[in-house]
């Protein structure tokens, strides 16, 4: 009986101790109104979803005392214009991906992604423990701004191409939709590109303004509709072998907050990063079949078109570390770790996959 009492007794009192110990996280903290600006439009519920879940976790970590409150693409600015937003105090956080902001400087790539770079592991790990977040946040303070890693696409797709992709040649004078980085290397091949938010590509594609468009992959592509203009659909974009998404924080907003919701962001956006992830792997298979049934020519890009875009990027990059010191500053950081990263998935993961993927073509999967 006594037994049985103490337990009675230790359950109430723990349970009481968990009611009283959520809302004292709280306690005490400041109440606070944000706003977010994302640079992707609402049709998209994994992006956009990310910058929905951030502002959800947000407040439920703190007892609804800290309020961001998300607005999508053009809302408040337009998704390109997402960083000068935060940076001039019209809102303060941005949802976006840091490569469209490279006509200010190159060195925002590395944020979402180098082409032919690391993947979506490696380029945590680069992040949390390679010296990334680091180097990064010095590179920020110039922009009034504090960056924090935030979702992912994990490694994209190439695109859909309104023309059959076989040669270098093939290239020239091509009119292509493709983000960041990329935009400068297939210049040197002879690619016109062009930098297109989402919301807006499939106009163009179905207009014939443009003649090739990339995306994401398989699961945003599909509700986007690209394959209804555009039938061949290439792999790998090497371009992303990653795609790293980055939350923004105006600098004198995150200066003020307490030490406590300081920590609730990073905990947050880290948290949305493994779900966006997950979603997406999640998803992308799916959406390939139902691509492929519908008639779309899934094609890879042809090695010699890979190795072509691999020796223009090496050309690239060895051009901007010659004339750029921030960019270099960060490069001889991540080059170095890019080739160790890239030593050792080959044995392991590179090894288990091959393996998995011949008895997949086997039929043993």
């Amino acid at each position: 009986m006594q037994r049985r009492k103490f337990l009675k007794t230790a359950g109430a009192g723990a349970a009481a101790a968990t009611t009283v110990a959520a809302p004292a996280l709280a306690q005490g903290q400041p109440e606070l109104k944000w706003r977010l600006a994302s640079s992707f439009p609402k049709s998209l519920d994994t992006l956009w979803g990310g910058a929905e879940l951030f502002c959800r976790r947000v407040s439920e970590l703190t007892d609804g005392k800290f309020k961001i409150q998300p607005f999508a693409s053009g809302e408040i600015v337009p998704g390109f214009q997402v960083l000068d937003a935060v940076q001039n105090g019209t809102v303060e956080v941005g949802q976006t991906a840091a490569y469209y902001y490279i006509g200010k400087d190159i060195t925002f790539t590395f944020d979402t992604a180098v082409p032919f770079g690391l993947n979506s592991r490696q380029h945590v790990a680069w992040w949390m423990h390679g010296g990334g977040r680091e180097a990064m946040a010095e590179f920020y303070k110039d922009y009034g701004v504090v960056g924090h890693m935030m979702g992912g696409t994990g490694a994209q797709m190439g695109g859909w191409f309104r023309k059959e992709i076989k040669t270098v040649d093939d290239l020239k004078g091509l009119k292509f939709r493709v983000g960041g980085f990329a935009g400068q290397i297939l210049g040197k091949l002879g690619v016109i590109a062009q930098q297109i938010p989402g919301g807006e590509i499939y106009p163009a594609l179905e207009k014939g303004t443009i003649d090739a468009a990339e995306w994401v992959g398989p699961y945003d592509d599909e509700r986007l509709g690209f394959y209804k203009v555009a039938p061949y659909y290439y792999y790998p974009g090497w371009w992303e072998g990653t795609g790293m998404g980055t939350a923004y924080i105006n600098q004198k907003a995150w200066d003020g907050l307490p030490p406590a919701y300081q920590k609730v962001i990073e905990t947050t956006a880290d948290e949305v990063t493994l779900w966006m992830l997950g979603k997406y792997d999640n998803g992308n298979p799916a959406a390939l079949r139902r691509l492929v049934a519908a008639g779309v020519k899934l094609q890879p890009f042809p090695t010699a078109v890979l190795e072509a875009c691999f020796n223009a990027t090496n050309e690239v990059c060895n051009e901007i570390v010659a004339k750029n010191a921030k960019f270099k500053k960060v490069w001889d950081i991540w080059k170095p770790y890019r080739s160790e990263q890239v030593l050792w998935s080959r044995i392991a993961e590179g090894g288990f996959d091959g393996f998995m993927a011949r008895m997949y073509g086997a039929g043993k999967v």
